[in-house]
């Protein structure tokens, strides 16, 4: 990522050199129709690259994790541990094209959720402990 802002930074370096020098030379000939036309392409140029800046750095990794997310809940399977957004924390035990139907404790309460509402998915989860039984215990023996 370093070098990417390194090259981007000798690319605008070199394009805003380049545009200040004609600019330079359109004034020491007094063409101000040239001055003029220099100015309007150093400005779209700014542009041009503001719009990348943004694309890369904002629409780019956004569009990414929203991505990721979508395919985590495409993976969820009968007998995953999952975490929806407002906290409740499951095993799942059926999954339809749009919701989910989780088991939240012991006494097999069941809860159905859409799935756009999970946010994390622990996969099968092997253990039967959560981790704060297990710190409970070895502080106990």
């Amino acid at each position: 990522m370093k070098k990417f802002f390194r090259r981007l930074s000798v690319v605008v370096m070199t394009a805003l050199a380049f545009s200040g020098c004609s600019m330079a030379d359109a004034a020491a000939s007094g063409d101000a129709a040239a001055m003029q036309r220099n100015s309007m392409y150093s400005s779209i140029f700014m542009l041009v690259v503001f719009f990348a800046f943004m694309y890369f750095f904002m629409l780019r990794p956004e569009k990414k994790r929203k991505q990721q997310a979508q395919q985590m809940r495409d993976s969820i399977e009968v007998g995953d541990k999952i975490t929806t957004i407002g906290g409740m924390v499951g095993r799942v035990v059926h999954v339809t094209s749009d919701t989910i139907t989780f088991e939240t404790s012991e006494d097999r309460v069941r809860v159905e959720i859409a799935k756009w509402g999970v946010s994390r998915n622990d996969g099968k989860g092997s253990k039967e402990k959560s981790d704060s039984e297990e710190i409970l215990n070895s502080n106990n023996e």
